[in-house]
């Protein structure tokens, strides 16, 4: 069985991977097709697979809560940059990766934080301030 989810939900995932022939990718993964279809020959012939933020999410560190445990490390490391003020284009050179894909992880972890759609301009805002709650709610 191969689950495709847009969401991690790990609450089963160590039990299903046991049992074999099991993957749970996350849908954006599709889009990257030779991983996708190594990982499906792999659950096909009994193996397993797991999506790295799956695995990421599993092996979390403690004390990871709140909406911030929904980000991926990638997602968390962009939010830190936004709220070190740089712009989508700043976090790509940082980063060494396209400005689009930053938009991607942007629109991802505003999604997973809830800050809801808005004409204002004010979501990476909200988003830098949860950030900022986080990291004040860790010390």
């Amino acid at each position: 069985m191969l689950v495709l989810s847009q969401h991690v939900e790990t609450s089963h995932v160590v039990d299903l991977v046991r049992l074999g022939g099991f993957g749970y990718l996350l849908k954006d993964r599709v889009l990257e097709v030779d991983e996708f279809l190594a990982a499906a020959d792999r659950v096909a012939r009994g193996g397993s697979a797991l999506d790295p933020e799956v695995v990421g999410r599993l092996v979390a560190p403690p004390g990871v809560d709140g909406p911030l445990a929904e980000l991926s490390e990638r997602e968390r490391e962009i939010l830190k940059l936004m709220a070190e003020g740089l712009t989508n284009s700043g976090i790509a050179k940082r980063l060494f990766v396209s400005e689009r894909t930053v938009e991607a992880h942007v629109r991802h972890l505003l999604g997973k934080l809830d800050i809801p759609q808005s004409g204002d301009g004010h979501r990476r805002v909200l988003a830098v301030l949860a950030h900022l709650s986080a990291m004040r709610d860790q010390r």
